[in-house]
């Protein structure tokens, strides 16, 4: 099976990028139309992000960019495999490099933080192609041969996952060597594995463990976020997000993951249809929660 994915990915990796636009617009409109629980999942968010500051057009027209995104992504995450050092000049325009440079010059490591936004997967490969090596944590798929695909296309400029379930010593290994990890941290979580943030006026379960890693190692934060245009990646690094500070561990924890969250819902803003709208961010509830 991972031969047959590995020669698929060949074939839609070379095909010229005018033929991939059209084949992502026709698929992406298709999945709008099919997945009807998907679609609804992202107007509902989008009601609870915006309420009545975006018009229902306006709504509507996101949540369809939704899909087309993912079709476009589709065809980009095929072509990954067969990028080349010299390619980054083609497709990106790189923004804030210095927070980057900077934060590794600490010799303490450096925490990528990242969200569901535009080709998320295009920042890890950059990354690896400019020789930035990271460690990206991801959850193992549930079918191996995917799973097994998947994590080849993502290690194929120099990268390495690491299961999210098997993550922390390894990941505060990396940060000892001054090594760089990667972390998506915009999706719900139970409320045993996260602290509940602000995100859009209401409180979402967030993953504590970046914050606990950065607390153990004294690693760098740095967000990171990628947004398409004309054809071309715009790669943004922003400043430094300090992480919590008073001594007390809980409420170190709680302080890093709002201020993290706090950046990505920035960005979202800028860009709302560049996110993930179709995940079910604000699923788990506090327990005093009506």
């Amino acid at each position: 099976m991972l031969t047959l994915l590995k020669a698929a990915a060949f074939v839609i990796g070379h095909l010229p990028v005018f033929l991939t636009n059209i084949l992502a617009s026709v698929f992406g409109a298709l999945a709008f139309k099919l997945a009807g629980r998907h679609r609804a999942t992202a107007r509902e968010n989008l009601e609870k992000a915006f309420g009545s500051s975006l018009p229902s057009e306006e709504k509507d027209r996101i949540a369809r960019k939704v899909f087309d995104n993912l079709a476009v992504m589709f065809f980009e995450f095929m072509r990954i495999p067969w990028l080349k050092p010299p390619d980054i000049e083609r497709l990106y325009d790189v923004e804030g490099i210095e927070h980057l440079k900077g934060a590794l010059a600490k010799k303490k490591g450096v925490m990528i933080v990242t969200a569901h936004f535009g080709n998320w997967e295009m920042i890890a490969a950059y990354m690896g192609l400019s020789g930035h090596h990271l460690d990206i944590v991801a959850r193992d798929l549930d079918n191996p041969a995917t799973d097994e695909f998947v994590k080849w296309v993502r290690t194929r400029s120099g990268n390495r996952v690491v299961s999210k379930n098997r993550a922390m010593r390894r990941l505060l290994r990396t940060l000892s060597g001054n090594g760089i990890i990667g972390i998506l941290l915009d999706q719900n979580v139970a409320s045993n594995e996260g602290v509940f943030v602000d995100f859009f006026g209401i409180p979402a379960c967030t993953n504590k463990g970046p914050a606990l890693i950065v607390a153990a190692s004294g690693a760098a934060i740095v967000p990171a976020f990628i947004v398409r245009e004309n054809g071309r990646h715009r790669l943004i690094f922003l400043p430094v997000v300090e992480p919590g500070s008073t001594g007390d561990k809980a409420l170190d924890a709680l302080e890093t993951t709002a201020r993290c969250t706090k950046v990505i819902e920035d960005m979202i803003r800028k860009h709302p249809d560049h996110w993930f709208w179709v995940h079910r961010r604000w699923k788990t509830r506090p327990p005093n929660e009506k």
